[in-house]
């Protein structure tokens, strides 16, 4: 698990540096921490190891309500399996998903602050959104509020590796193999009852 962390860090700060201004992301700026989105079960599996080691267990508690306010919210909804947290992977749940949660709060973002309150152990999306990605159809995507000024040159020259998405797909499948799990989840569910 520490591995896949490593070399998604070592990505982003290579991306970071040669972004220079035009990746604005920055404690407080929190707009990629609102709707729901998919994690693997590493990612899961590091959330909740985060927040059982939290020494402060005043911000455990606020993230634990914060997990439970968000579950009620979603959960009537949930295109998965609500008693694993597992989403669904056929057509319809698919399409579902599209529509689902996208005003939702993260969790383990304090909204006061507009930081979050698992950092160190965030997801791989959370750790590389931002620069500049391939999508599965081949275009560069980056978050819309940087690069607003950059050429697509430069946004070319800011790419995350794009030898990283094979990585953690590796990472995530060894990981899913050696603990019996697989599917995906989001982060509500990944800490309900942590």
């Amino acid at each position: 698990m520490d591995r896949l962390v490593q070399i998604a860090d070592a990505a982003l700060a290579s991306s970071v540096e040669r972004s220079g201004e035009h990746l604005v992301c920055r404690p407080g700026c929190s707009q990629c921490c609102v709707g729901v989105f998919p994690i693997a079960q590493q990612d899961a599996a590091r959330l909740r190891e985060g927040l059982t080691g939290l020494v402060d267990q005043e911000k455990a508690g606020r993230i634990r309500r914060r997990v439970l306010q968000s579950l009620a919210r979603i959960d009537p909804w949930f295109p998965g399996d609500r008693k694993t947290g597992v989403l669904g992977e056929d057509y319809e749940a698919a399409i579902l998903f599209e529509e689902f949660a996208n005003d939702e709060p993260c969790p383990v973002l304090d909204m006061e602050t507009g930081t979050c309150d698992l950092y160190e152990a965030r997801p791989v999306l959370c750790r590389t959104f931002g620069p500049p990605m391939r999508t599965e159809e081949g275009n560069l995507a980056t978050c819309e509020l940087c690069y607003i000024h950059a050429t697509t040159e430069e946004i070319a020259a800011c790419e995350l590796d794009p030898g990283f998405p094979e990585v953690e797909e590796a990472s995530n499948e060894e990981f899913d193999a050696a603990h019996g799990v697989g599917g995906q989840t989001l982060i509500a569910y990944a800490l309900r009852g942590v």
